[in-house]
């Protein structure tokens, strides 16, 4: 039985989808004014692994992550470099594609912008209007929490019983300061703007993703997911003015992930623990290892991060990497061992168990290692057969496409044309990403013209995030350090 804990009704509930086999699931994006930092992934990652796990469950996922392109910390960015939103925001996106496919996450079915829904906004602001839950003040339009009785359900926040004179017009503020929120922003100097009938200026943040998730999975849906301090007040807001205008529930099961803190403390640029993705690299450590230390917590619980935390996942698959050779190349004799046919089978049973129950990865990864250490002894007892392996390998497939790290082949190979030569590089074992893979074409060529001094420093280069490579005489192979 599928079960999550439900944020809403503050317990653990079994899954049950508004359509048969189709889950249709929103994960609030990134705000694209600066470059993703690892606090940011710990929630994209955890929601990886929700999707991958319910396509594991066999439902068909219809993921919708927004891309908030337009809001206070994107404009004043933008004015202050002189450029337009667009020119400002684009280089995020990209880099935050790259950085997604670096580490893994598949991609959702669709990324909306929220600068390409101004049309929906207004008429969910038009329909809050015609149902008198919106009041004008100096010439923006706001949502009088007042009017929604349901307000603070999913945080606990409660109105004031001056709200009408308490409204913000600032996206994002004070955890339990429930306010009356701007929907829709009067035009400043400089700033850009849209017409409307409300006259010329921008949406508020809360606005942006009830309208794009509407739009695109309807007016009610199965999960919505973010970070706790989501909680409030953006979904808060979310369900209040959702809810006002159409008169419905909005989301069934609100799910959110504890923050992450860096060896201990807040993540802080002034304290020299702000990482980014591609700090990280720059550093050696292996997306893998990255990926590995974000999932290995449960995600209601915080999450530290640390340097000596990313050396241990990254021993932990060279572990799992040695164990999966080891299964392709262990020498078996025809049949069964019914002890190991046994440990996969309970192994697989706990694997499920622990991803159904809330997404429990530590309870889901132990049983995995405990398989790991039952299959090693059986090998080194010469126990096992042909039927074992096939039976261990089963197991991976599906436990690979759920966590996402893992490394299955045995050895890959891959010919590169330099000039009139087909050179091959021998991968073994070394789940290495894109980037990783580029570089070791790169140095292939830098030899193969004679450019040595060049293929060294990628040598090195390599070298420093674990990668060894063995120069032989039709290319190289590739190996763990």
């Amino acid at each position: 039985m599928l079960a999550f804990f439900n944020t809403l009704s503050r317990k653990k509930e079994e899954f049950r989808p508004l359509h048969k086999g189709e889950v249709r699931l929103y994960t609030c994006g990134p705000t694209v004014y600066d470059f993703a930092h690892i606090g940011n992934f710990r929630a994209y990652v955890w929601e990886d692994l929700l999707r991958r796990t319910l396509k594991f469950s066999g439902f068909r996922v219809n993921q919708i992550m927004n891309l908030t392109d337009v809001d206070d910390k994107t404009i004043q960015n933008a004015l202050e470099q002189k450029v337009s939103l667009e020119e400002y925001t684009a280089p995020f996106i990209t880099t935050f594609f790259e950085d997604l496919d670096t580490l893994g996450i598949e991609r959702a079915e669709m990324y909306p912008r929220a600068t390409e829904h101004i049309p929906e906004m207004l008429d969910l602001v038009r329909r809050l209007q015609e149902k008198g839950h919106t009041y004008e003040a100096q010439g923006s339009i706001y949502f009088r929490i007042s009017s929604f009785p349901g307000y603070g359900k999913l945080s606990g926040a409660q109105p004031t019983e001056d709200s009408a004179v308490s409204r913000i017009d600032s996206d994002e503020y004070e955890k339990e300061n429930a306010r009356d929120f701007v929907l829709w922003k009067l035009r400043k100097p400089g700033e850009p703007f849209w017409d409307s009938p409300f006259g010329q200026g921008r949406p508020g943040w809360h606005l942006e993703c009830s309208a794009m998730s509407m739009k695109h999975l309807g007016e009610q849906f199965d999960i919505h997911t973010g970070a706790v301090d989501n909680i409030f007040p953006h979904h808060e807001n979310e369900i209040a003015q959702s809810e006002a205008a159409t008169g419905r529930p909005f989301v069934n099961y609100w799910l959110h992930c504890a923050h992450l803190i860096v060896e201990g403390e807040k993540m802080s640029k002034s304290k020299g623990n702000f990482y980014t993705l591609r700090d990280l690299l720059k550093k050696g450590h292996a997306p893998r290892a990255i990926r590995h230390l974000l999932l290995s917590a449960h995600y209601r619980k915080p999450l530290n991060f640390t340097i000596a935390g990313l050396e241990q996942s990254a021993a932990a698959l060279t572990r799992l990497d040695d164990f999966v050779l080891r299964v392709h190349r262990q020498t078996l004799a025809p049949g069964s061992d019914a002890g190991l046919a046994d440990a996969v089978k309970r192994a697989a049973s706990a694997f499920r168990a622990g991803l159904e129950d809330d997404l429990n990865v530590p309870t889901a990864l132990g049983a995995f290692f405990d398989l790991v250490r039952e299959v090693n002894s059986a090998f080194d007892a010469d126990r096992g057969g042909e039927t074992n392996r096939t039976q261990i390998l089963d197991f991976l497939r599906p436990a690979q496409c759920v966590l996402g790290y893992l490394c299955l082949e045995e050895s890959r190979e891959e010919s590169v044309q330099i000039g009139e030569r087909t050179l091959v590089i021998q991968y073994s074992m070394d789940g290495l990403d894109v980037n990783l893979r580029s570089k070791v074409r790169e140095r292939l060529e830098a030899r193969g013209r004679r450019d040595f001094s060049r293929a060294d420093a990628l040598r090195d280069e390599l070298a420093a995030r674990g990668v060894v490579i063995e120069d032989i005489p039709d290319g190289c192979r590739v190996k763990r350090s």
